[in-house]
């Protein structure tokens, strides 16, 4: 089974998925993480888009999700701590709006739910990857309030970056996710669309947990 979450960048679809996952006790995908690790890649071999395309024909990349973390391994390396830096952020959008880097991407997640019962969330998951997932959720926020969740993460996390920064760098994504030619952004035409603007985290939390909990075999804790 695969219940997908996707909306704009800040929205709050990583820490809601991650939360549903443990009171679901399903697997959580971030796949975020994985285009954010395609753009460390790209960094990496110094912005050279034809050798990142000629590493991701034989480079190894894994996932997993223990103890409320969800790892990313290239070649057998955790690269998990290098994916929130701004270099890293500043580029994501340009590199995953590639199609051979998006269709390398939905292939690596799409061959792990195979087995298991996942909630994953993302951008275009309900629109592009999993068309046929069992549930789609779309949540957004104004950019004011996603903005100001992002900031406080990068806070915590002692980035170096101020609140203006941030919230030019979610009204780039935004425009670059929209406007971008291979799967843009949008909701799913069956997707359940939440506003949580104004929401308190538990609460948005709860009510994807109660509607998981009604229109499938899964009950939560």
């Amino acid at each position: 089974m695969i219940i997908v979450i996707d909306g704009p960048a800040g929205s709050g679809k990583s820490s809601t998925a991650k939360a549903v996952a443990r009171k679901m006790n399903i697997e959580y995908l971030d796949s975020g993480a994985l285009y954010r690790a395609i753009t460390w890649l790209y960094l990496e071999v110094d912005q050279d888009i034809d050798t990142l395309f000629d590493l991701l024909s034989r480079v190894s990349i894994s996932f997993s999700y223990t103890d409320d973390v969800f790892r990313v391994y290239v070649n057998e390396r955790d690269v998990t701590s290098k994916l929130r830096t701004k270099k890293v952020a500043d580029q994501v959008s340009a590199i995953a709006s590639l199609p051979r880097v998006r269709s390398f991407v939905n292939e690596l997640m799409r061959e792990k739910v195979k087995q298991g019962t996942y909630i994953a969330e993302g951008r275009d998951l309900g629109t592009a990857v999993f068309t046929d997932a069992d549930l789609k959720f779309f949540m957004s926020a104004n950019v004011e309030e996603r903005a100001r969740r992002r900031f406080k993460e990068l806070e915590a996390s002692g980035a170096d970056i101020t609140f203006h920064e941030v919230r030019k760098n979610i009204q780039d994504r935004d425009r670059k996710d929209t406007a971008r030619e291979a799967d843009p952004l949008k909701k799913a035409p069956d997707a359940i669309e939440l506003d949580t603007t104004g929401m308190r985290f538990d609460e948005q939390v709860q009510q994807i947990c109660s509607i998981i909990d009604e229109q499938t075999d899964l009950t939560f804790k």
